[in-house]
């Protein structure tokens, strides 16, 4: 498996319609990255076990298994950034395929180089969550959890939990600033590092993804509680 410079610009892109395949291969290859192309579910599923990727770019409407089961294989053990490619636009498909745990959506038509700008700030902050960039020794604690700044992991309760590089960093803003309230713009300009445009999904989603992995009854939140009417807070949780 080849290491260095070009895995960490390797593309796997999932798309069926060969002419928005190539488009974009082609664009993406002039900005320096490698891509892979995959035309159906199966064999996308296929070349992401045979190799290693930066970044996973995926239609939801392709043959042979649904870019939803596609995602779903991944992320059962692999928190590689996805991004959904899809021409469905409405909340209910942007939810459900941020609750699966993609890391954003793009809707059709689009453009090549809003595509590339998205793709550079995932790989950028999955990068920083992978390598870590904090100062050695930098321990934060609440209750059961640690995070460990500096090795970009998190323990609870000596278990390591596996978040992706946007869970952690919502909970690494909450554990640094354990008395402050996050409205749902504030928590997305400060993760996503982007305008907020009105859409809540992808703060209330992964803020749910992240409570299904650290609370013990993600209904009844201890960590990561709910100030109604504003947005998030770090819990009261009597450090241990």
């Amino acid at each position: 498996m080849r290491r260095g410079i070009l895995t960490l610009n390797k593309i796997l892109l999932v798309e069926d319609d060969m002419e928005i395949s190539t488009m974009l291969k082609n664009f993406l290859e002039t900005e320096n990255f490698e891509v892979v192309t995959a035309f159906d579910g199966e064999s996308a599923c296929s070349k992401f076990l045979s190799d290693t990727f930066s970044l996973v770019l995926l239609d939801l409407m392709i043959p042979k298994m649904s870019g939803m089961e596609v995602m779903a294989r991944i992320r059962e053990s692999h928190t590689v950034p996805i991004i959904i490619l899809s021409a469905k636009d409405t909340d209910s498909d942007k939810t459900l395929g941020l609750g699966l745990g993609a890391d954003d959506y793009i809707t059709k038509p689009f453009s090549v180089t809003e595509v590339a700008a998205r793709i550079k700030a995932n790989i950028r902050r999955s990068t920083q969550y992978s390598a870590g960039s904090e100062p050695t020794g930098q321990i934060l604690k609440k209750g059961g959890l640690v995070m460990d700044l500096n090795g970009y992991s998190v323990m609870k309760d000596g278990s390591r939990i596996e978040l992706t590089s946007k869970e952690f960093e919502i909970l690494k803003l909450l554990l640094q600033n354990p008395r402050k309230v996050y409205t749902k713009e504030q928590i997305y300009s400060l993760v996503w590092n982007d305008a907020y445009l009105g859409d809540e999904n992808a703060v209330n989603v992964h803020i749910s993804r992240l409570r299904n992995k650290i609370e013990d009854t993600p209904r009844k939140p201890q960590y990561v509680v709910t100030v109604w009417g504003i947005g998030y807070k770090l819990g009261d949780v009597r450090d241990e």
